[in-house]
């Protein structure tokens, strides 16, 4: 409990990146595999929805072009609202920089819970659709922003194509040592950043399909009290020493 008292910390280290990295990761994954099982929709990787927007409008299934559309539109509006509350908060409270996102991130997950809870599963599908996108927006922003562009967290993709990089090179490392070629190693530090993201999406994939089978909407309160314990440290007030 003590390392995520520092894990949205303003001040960034290779550590803290690390840790903030895997633990959404696991957030993201559990709300996407989840997600597809309480409204039948991956909400966390444009490439599918984009290409799927591309193959409606060539069948002339105009409503899912509308539908497609307003997803993307819904996971841009969430990246750009994490630049806003992180470009404010680095000029008026630069300690709650990156709290501010991931608390709204929390808040928003309580309202899917809310609304997975009130309103009848067939009404809430678009409605919650569009939530998680926003959301799955605002997440991979953030992580973007604190890391550099060197985590993304709702998409393997770039990751894994980073992991396939690093292990043709160390095969090659290899084969080197047997020619007469200069030799070439794989970037492990990096290696130490990417497999443990693309293993806690992988787990919080089957924890998530698994809690949204069994109990549904509510599943993700868990998620967000996760957010909520990892960002409190930053919103709680800065204690002045006495005279």
């Amino acid at each position: 409990m003590r390392l995520l008292r520092f894990a949205a910390a303003h001040r960034r280290t290779r550590p803290n990146d690390l840790l903030l990295g895997t633990i959404l990761a696991f957030v993201a994954g559990a709300m996407n595999a989840g997600g597809f099982l309480a409204i039948g929709h991956y909400t966390s990787h444009m490439t599918g929805i984009v290409s799927a927007i591309a193959d409606n409008l060539a069948l002339g299934l105009f409503g899912l072009v509308g539908a497609g559309i307003a997803l993307l539109i819904s996971f841009t509006l969430g990246a750009a609202c994490s630049a806003v509350l992180i470009n404010w908060a680095r000029r008026h409270a630069r300690r709650q920089q990156y709290a501010y996102p991931l608390a709204l991130e929390s808040g928003l997950l309580i309202a899917f819970a809310g609304i997975g809870a009130v309103v009848p599963a067939a009404s809430a599908a678009a409605v919650t659709a569009l939530l998680l996108c926003f959301v799955m927006g605002l997440q991979n922003a953030t992580i973007t922003k604190i890391s550099g562009a060197r985590i993304r967290t709702t998409h393997l993709t770039g990751m894994i194509t980073d992991v396939g990089i690093e292990f043709g090179k160390l095969v090659y490392g290899r084969i080197v040592r047997f020619l007469d070629h200069p030799p070439l190693a794989a970037d492990s530090r990096k290696l130490s950043i990417l497999l443990p993201i693309v293993g806690m999406f992988f787990v919080g994939g089957l924890v998530g399909a698994l809690g949204f089978k069994h109990i549904g909407h509510a599943f993700s309160l868990p998620l967000a009290a996760l957010l909520l314990v990892v960002v409190s440290p930053q919103l709680r007030p800065r204690q002045t020493a006495k005279p």
